[in-house]
């Protein structure tokens, strides 16, 4: 993704912090936000991951069209990742959305792949490592937890004026991020087999020791000293294995959400995004009025997300208002009844509700793989269904 710019357009400075591009300002009148997907590379002819990341990413420079600079390479050699340019307005992240995919689905054409927006690759599969000594080391120092990370996520980004901002923002929007990895559900299938979880791939990246929902920072310092101290163990290799369900960005004035899985149909990223604009703006408003985070524990955090991922939109979720279980049309009205405000001053409420009434009646992605597995289809099926849903 590019860097994002100013927010305020006003004379600022660079302030250190766990993102070394933060800056110090007034907060932006409309944060820009912009998208990571990262998608599996699959064989046509029978839906099988096929190890040929670096390919694509050769084949997309050769490639003089928009949106094939933003195409890079993952962990695995069965994965890339495209990613959006800064938007204001979501028919613009939209617009930014399909682009990327379908830039990522013509340099994958190029080397006979497909891309697939699925969590997790429903088929078996032996990854295969990407070059690089920092690849290499992950896979040295993590064994098996580094092997088998094929899973694809969806990461969104949005502005932020300061790192103070940053991390008031990142302790105010814990209690609701679970949430959105239950709208975003789409990885069931683990190895030939039905997980029992709509998104499998939370509970893949729950085995980093860096993973999940994080404590509150309190302040920029705290957060600082929260990346000294994780380094100082000597246990990840450097600070982008921060993988935290919410991060302020190293090379971007953001704060990065990466809880959602990859969503199968682009309307459901922007769906994602803008709620975690609207999830950033608020919580950047209750901190300038002096209003505290929520003081849930992690652990119940952590209880919230593994409940997500294994109910999804079809079962019970937890809801962050009482920390009870309640159904999922319950906890998706609370989160939006929680962002209302900053999406009516955006002018996103009348997108996002109909997008998250379109979800909630539809299920997640995770329902729709199952229901072509369960219409008789084999799991190349699934994996060709979801190949057709990108432009």
């Amino acid at each position: 993704m590019e860097p994002v710019p100013s927010v305020d357009g006003g004379p600022e400075r660079v302030v250190a912090a766990g993102s070394r591009h933060l800056r110090q300002g007034s907060a932006p009148a409309l944060r820009t936000l912009g998208v990571e997907e990262e998608f599996l590379l699959v064989a046509p002819a029978d839906g099988r991951a096929v190890a040929v990341g670096g390919a694509v990413l050769r084949a997309a420079e050769s490639r003089a069209e928009p949106g094939v600079d933003q195409i890079t390479g993952e962990l695995q050699r069965e994965q890339v990742e495209t990613g959006t340019r800064p938007c204001r307005d979501l028919d613009e992240l939209g617009r930014e959305v399909r682009r990327s995919r379908l830039a990522v689905r013509r340099a994958a054409g190029a080397v006979g792949a497909e891309p697939a927006p699925l969590g997790t690759s429903p088929l078996p599969v032996d990854p295969n490592v990407s070059a690089g000594a920092r690849y290499r080391a992950m896979i040295d120092t993590f064994g098996l937890v580094g092997h088998e990370q094929l899973t694809c996520g969806c990461h969104v980004h949005v502005g932020v004026a300061s790192a103070q901002e940053g991390v008031a923002v990142l302790d105010r929007i814990r209690p609701w991020l679970a949430p959105l990895l239950a709208l975003s559900a789409n990885s069931p299938f683990w190895q030939g087999a039905d997980s029992g979880y709509a998104s499998y791939r939370s509970q893949v990246m729950g085995r980093w020791p860096s993973a999940g929902p994080a404590e509150r920072f309190g302040s920029a310092a705290g957060y600082r000293d929260m990346v000294r101290t994780v380094l100082g163990t000597d246990t990840v290799l450097d600070e982008g294995m921060l993988y935290f369900d919410a991060r302020l960005s190293r090379t971007h004035p953001t704060v990065e959400v990466r809880v959602a899985d990859i969503c199968r149909d682009g309307d459901d990223a922007v769906l994602v995004a803008a709620l975690v604009r609207g999830l950033v703006e608020t919580a950047a408003r209750e901190w300038r009025e002096g209003r505290e985070p929520d003081p849930v524990r992690t652990e119940v955090l952590r209880l919230a997300a593994w409940r997500a991922g294994r109910s999804g939109l079809g079962d019970l979720l937890v809801d962050p208002s009482t920390w009870r279980p309640a159904p999922p049309h319950v906890v998706v009205g609370r989160l939006l009844d929680h962002v209302t405000p900053a999406l009516e001053d955006s002018g996103d409420l009348a997108t996002v509700r109909e997008l998250a009434g379109v979800a909630l009646r539809r299920g997640t992605g995770a329902d729709r793989q199952r229901a072509v597995r369960d219409r008789g289809g084999d799991l190349g099926a699934v994996v060709r269904d979801a190949t057709r849903a990108l432009p």
